[in-house]
């Protein structure tokens, strides 16, 4: 099966992930993997409108993500970063990042503030 690539020139860490999926696959190394060869299960969509369902496949094979599930992601990540970020100027970025994708997702109706003490139960949530 040949790998699609996207247009334009690959990066030097593109270049070497395709040099080290070349190379395992030459010997042997994905053959005995579970469900080789199985079709994929199908896509859970039941949420999304009938009418809407191509497009939005179209749009999720493209790469393409709706501006609330990259804001949904982009959350997670901070999350992550914050449980790892100790007091400082960092924190206070994150934060600042954090309140305001908070307040684009709900979409002006309510303007949270996102505290430490907050941050601190999260990160405390993230650990264990």
């Amino acid at each position: 099966m040949k790998r699609q690539r996207l247009p334009g020139p690959p990066s030097l860490l593109d270049a070497l992930a395709e040099r080290h999926i070349a190379e395992a696959t030459e010997r042997g190394e994905f053959d005995d993997l579970p469900g080789a060869g199985a079709p994929l299960p199908p896509e859970d969509n039941t949420l999304v409108p009938e009418e809407l369902r191509a497009a939005y496949r179209l749009l999720k094979n493209a790469g393409c993500l709706p501006s609330e599930l990259q804001v949904s992601a982009e959350l997670r990540e901070i999350e992550v970063l914050l449980a790892q970020a100790g007091s400082g100027e960092q924190r206070r970025s994150l934060l600042a990042r954090m309140n305001f994708l908070l307040s684009r997702r709900l979409d002006g109706r309510r303007n949270l503030q996102v505290d430490d003490d907050y941050f601190i139960k999260v990160a405390e949530r993230l650990g264990n």
